[in-house]
């Protein structure tokens, strides 16, 4: 297995891409805050597929947590991630310093109005506006042909599209589906939270969303639909936050315990 190249510096990246671009050579990012697992492997594998060369960004992103969320605790396992990122096709990691990414008189943000408010947004103010912000920095570092993002956050994606779109960000925006374990459950860095009975509850969460759909197919109005997910998960230990209807797909996040927990299916 060849080594992905650990780089830090933004200088050293832009050397490295500008090196493949003067060799027509197709640059595929995948930005992630580390920890990373299967689903961030079929991204890298997606990617390394369609481009030349594959960059996993590896950062974990201040702007992006609310106050009280797991800033602090959240899994930082950078060697185990390089491994994966070279297993899966990987040519480059690019873990930049918080310095790097936001100086002392960092004062810019990213915001796409209107839907970083809304589903996720509503609960977690400000979390979008990270994203937006850090995943335009990225591409401006790394100058991707294109970008590749899970549908499990499905509200992100929209808002990275529409960034891309309103902003004239020559980068291709790629989704790639959810990536589930067997019993059904979205993988997520955040699994790593849970205990082993809180694991094994966990999957209610896309049973809720299957209920919900199967209301929604046989033509449900919104609050029949969302009253559908909660009497779903009754007795199962998870708290529903919200469930909605975004376009073709029904949303929902919930809490077990201490840890958050968001997942989407397609009802169309």
């Amino acid at each position: 297995m060849r080594a992905a190249a650990l780089i830090r510096a933004r200088s050293e990246l832009q050397r490295v891409v500008s090196g493949w671009k003067r060799r027509r050579l197709t640059t595929g990012l995948v930005p992630t805050m580390g920890a990373l697992h299967a689903g961030h492997a079929a991204l890298i594998r997606r990617a390394a597929r369609e481009c030349d060369r594959v960059i996993v960004s590896v950062f974990v992103n201040p702007l992006q947590f609310s106050p009280g969320e797991d800033l602090r605790r959240y899994p930082r396992t950078l060697g185990a991630d390089r491994r994966l990122a070279a297993a899966a096709g990987a040519d480059a990691v690019y873990a930049p310093s918080m310095a790097g990414m936001y100086p002392e008189d960092f004062k810019t943000h990213v915001e796409v109005e209107g839907l970083s408010d809304l589903y996720c947004g509503k609960y977690r103010p400000g979390h979008f506006r990270g994203v937006a912000t850090v995943v335009l920095k990225l591409f401006n570092h790394a100058r991707p042909d294109r970008a590749y993002f899970g549908e499990k956050d499905y509200q992100q994606v929209l808002i990275i599209e529409a960034m891309v779109r309103d902003l004239d960000v020559p980068v291709r925006v790629v989704r790639v589906p959810t990536v589930r374990a067997r019993d059904g459950l979205a993988l997520s860095s955040r699994n790593a939270y849970l205990s082993a009975a809180e694991r094994a509850a966990a999957p209610a969460l896309r049973a809720a969303l299957l209920e919900g759909r199967r209301a929604a197919r046989a033509g449900a109005k919104a609050a029949a639909v969302v009253d559908a997910v909660r009497r779903a998960l009754r007795g199962t230990g998870l708290k529903l936050q919200y469930a909605a209807r975004c376009g073709s797909r029904l949303l929902a996040a919930a809490h077990l315990a201490g840890t958050r927990l968001i997942d989407n299916l397609r009802v169309n």
